[in-house]
């Protein structure tokens, strides 16, 4: 039983690698969904999992559509800017698992579109330039709450 963090079409290494040390440090499933824009054994996605690696439970899929066929009838949430709702609005439940897109691009639009009731944001200002949070510190955020929801189960 845990939560599951995926990150489709990750680009920057060391932004996986530092979700990479969340998920050990959580007991949460990290999926990785291709293409990836970096090599597995890449120096700096190992640097910035330091020693964790192998404490994570990683799952490695072909495509999206690989990964939506092999999971199908779970319950997947969009962290996305074009989210309805606030990342803490929903209730989230064991097993749940929370989709990040690629740090340029985000998830894809038709794909956000087809699931909108799922699709949930960060809160940002109006007034800034910036396009959105980085991924592992928003990754951090979003299965944080959902931890934090489910009494910071098997965590200490």
């Amino acid at each position: 039983m845990a939560m599951h963090v995926v990150l489709v079409e990750p680009e920057i290494p060391p932004n996986t690698g530092n979700i990479a040390r969340t998920c050990a440090a959580t007991g949460t499933v990290l999926h990785l969904v291709k293409p990836l824009g970096f090599q597995i054994d890449d120096k700096s996605l190992k640097r910035a999992g330091l020693d964790y690696w192998k404490y994570v439970d990683v799952r490695v899929h072909e495509s999206l559509a690989a990964f939506l066929e092999e999971y199908e009838g779970r319950r997947m949430f969009l962290a996305t800017t074009k989210g309805a709702r606030v990342y803490t609005e929903p209730e989230y439940q064991d097993e749940d698992m929370i989709l990040f897109g690629r740090e340029t691009k985000g998830l894809p639009r038709d794909f956000i579109e087809s699931r909108k009731e799922w699709a949930v944001r960060i809160p940002m200002s109006e007034d800034t330039r910036l396009r959105s949070f980085n991924l592992a510190n928003s990754a951090n955020i979003i299965l944080f709450e959902a931890l934090r929801q489910q009494g910071f189960p098997n965590l200490k």
